[in-house]
C-alpha cells in the first residue's frame, strides 16, 4: 500500500476521534449544559445528518479542484469549527458546529475515498478503503477512550482541543502526500455519475450500510450509560470498555475487506448472522459486567467488519461514478450513524431504560438481513468480485456465465 495511504489514515483518525468521542462524554456535555442524556446524544446524530447532506454535496463542490486543494480546505474548516466547539457556552451553537464540522468531515472523507482507491490496482479497493477507514478504528481505540480519560480529568471541552491539536499535523501530511493539479475525474459528467448510482446492486448495498451503520452507532452512542447504569461498572471503566470496541473495529476494518476483495459472499451472510446474535447477546447479558465487556470487543470486530465490506461493495459497484461514489458511500453509512443514535434517544426517552438501544440494534440488523435476502432471492444482490478476479468464479464460490451471474441463476 502507498504510504500516502497511511498519512490520509492520520487525518481520518483525527476527524474520527471527534466522530465518535462523544460516546464518553455524553453524560459529562448533558450535565454542564443543562441538557437530557438523549439530548446530548443528538450531537452525534447531528454530526451523521451533516455527513449525510454533505457527502454527495460537498463531493460536487470539489469536483473541479484539484484533491490536495479539496482535502486541505475540508480540514481546515473542520479545524476551526472544532475551536468554537471548544470554547462555547451554548448548546445551540455546539450543536451547530457539529453539523458545520460534519459538512467539512464529508467533504474530506468523500475525496480521501476516491483518492485512496485511486493509488491501488482496480482489485485491491477493499484494502485500500481497510487503510483509510483503519484511522476511524484507531480514533475508536485510542481517540474516543483518550477523549473519555480527558473529559474525566480536565472536562468535555479538552477532547474537542485534542482534535484540533490532531489535525495540524493531518494538514501538513496532506501537503506532502497528495499531489496537487486538477482531478481527471472532474471532467466526467455529473448526470452519468447519477444515473450510474441507480444501480440495483449499488442501492441495495447502500441500504444495508445504512442499516448496519445505524445499529453500530445506535448502540455505541449509549455505551457509556449502558456501562455504569446497566452493567453497574465504575466510569473508569467507560475508557476501557470504548477501547476494546474501538480495538474490535481495528481487527474487523484490517481483517474483513482482505478477505471480501475475493470473496465478499461469506463475510456479508456469515457476520451479518453473528452480528445479529451478538447484539441479541448483549441485550440479554448487558447487566453482567464479564459479558458486556467481552462483547463489546466482539460486536466491534463483526460491526466493523461487515460495514468496511459494505463500503467497499459499493466502490466496486460504482465504478462508473468515480467522483461521487465516496460522497454516496459516506452518506449512506450515516444514514445509519444518524438513524440509530435518535432511534436510541428515542426508546431511552420512553422510559425503555439504556438496555433498549441494544435492542433497537438487534432490529436494525435482522432488518438488513432480511432486507438482503430478499433482494438476493429478487436477483437485487448479486456479489460481484472485482475484474482481477473475472475468472470464471463467483464471489459466493459459484461458477458464473461471464456476466457475473451464477450458473444456475434464471436470466430475465
Amino acid at each position: 500500500m502507498p504510504f500516502g495511504l497511511y498519512l490520509l489514515g492520520l487525518a481520518v483518525f483525527a476527524q474520527g476521534t471527534s466522530e465518535f468521542m462523544l460516546s464518553g462524554l455524553v453524560p459529562d456535555i448533558a450535565r454542564e449544559m443543562g441538557v437530557s442524556v438523549p439530548a446530548a446524544g443528538s450531537l452525534t446524530s447531528a454530526f451523521a445528518a451533516g455527513m449525510v447532506v454533505g457527502a454527495p454535496l460537498m463531493a460536487v463542490l470539489a469536483r473541479r479542484w484539484s484533491r490536495r486543494a479539496a482535502l486541505l480546505r475540508f480540514l481546515g474548516v473542520f479545524l476551526v469549527v472544532h475551536v468554537v466547539g471548544a470554547v462555547t457556552d451554548s448548546f445551540a451553537v455546539l450543536l451547530v458546529t457539529r453539523v458545520v464540522g460534519a459538512l467539512a468531515n464529508a467533504g474530506f472523507l468523500a475525496v480521501a475515498v476516491v483518492t485512496a482507491v485511486a493509488m491501488v490496482d482496480a482489485d485491491a479497493k477493499g484494502r485500500a478503503t481497510s487503510v483509510l477507514l483503519g484511522g476511524v478504528t484507531v480514533a475508536c481505540v485510542a481517540g474516543v477512550p483518550g477523549g473519555a480519560v480527558l473529559g474525566q480529568l480536565w472536562g468535555w471541552r479538552a477532547a474537542f482541543w485534542a482534535v484540533v491539536v490532531l489535525s495540524v499535523p493531518a494538514l501538513f501530511a496532506i501537503v506532502r502526500s497528495v499531489p496537487g493539479g486538477t482531478s481527471g475525474a472532474a471532467r466526467a459528467s455529473v448526470r452519468d455519475e447519477v444515473r450510474a448510482l441507480r444501480a440495483p446492486r449499488l442501492q441495495v448495498a447502500l441500504l444495508l450500510g445504512a442499516l448496519v451503520n445505524g445499529a453500530t452507532f445506535c448502540t455505541f452512542t449509549y455505551l457509556a450509560p449502558i456501562v455504569t447504569s446497566v452493567a453497574r461498572l465504575g466510569e473508569t471503566w467507560v475508557p476501557l470498555v470504548l477501547a476494546l470496541f474501538g480495538l474490535g473495529s481495528f481487527v474487523g476494518v484490517a481483517v474483513a475487506p482482505r478477505i471480501a476483495d475475493a470473496r465478499p459472499g461469506p463475510v456479508l451472510v456469515g457476520g451479518g448472522t453473528a452480528l445479529l446474535v451478538g447484539w441479541s447477546l448483549l441485550g440479554l447479558t448487558a447487566g453482567n459486567p464479564v459479558a458486556a465487556v467481552v462483547l463489546a470487543f466482539v460486536q466491534g470486530v463483526l460491526s466493523f467488519g461487515v460495514g468496511s465490506t459494505l463500503i467497499s461493495r459499493v466502490l466496486y459497484e460504482a465504478a462508473d461514478a468515480p467522483t461521487l461514489a465516496g460522497g454516496f458511500a459516506t452518506a449512506a453509512f450515516n444514514v445509519g450513524g444518524a438513524l440509530g443514535p435518535w432511534l436510541g434517544g428515542l426508546a431511552i426517552g420512553a422510559g425503555l431504560g439504556y438496555r433498549s438501544p441494544v435492542w433497537v440494534s438487534v432490529v436494525l440488523v435482522g432488518l438488513a438481513l432480511a432486507v438482503g435476502g430478499a433482494a438476493r432471492r429478487a436477483g437485487a444482490l448479486v456479489v460481484r468480485v472485482s475484474s482481477a478476479h473475472a475468472d470464471g468464479v463467483h464471489a459466493d464460490g459459484l461458477h458464473s456465465d461471464g456476466n457475473g451471474r451464477p450458473l444456475g441463476q434464471p436470466t430475465e
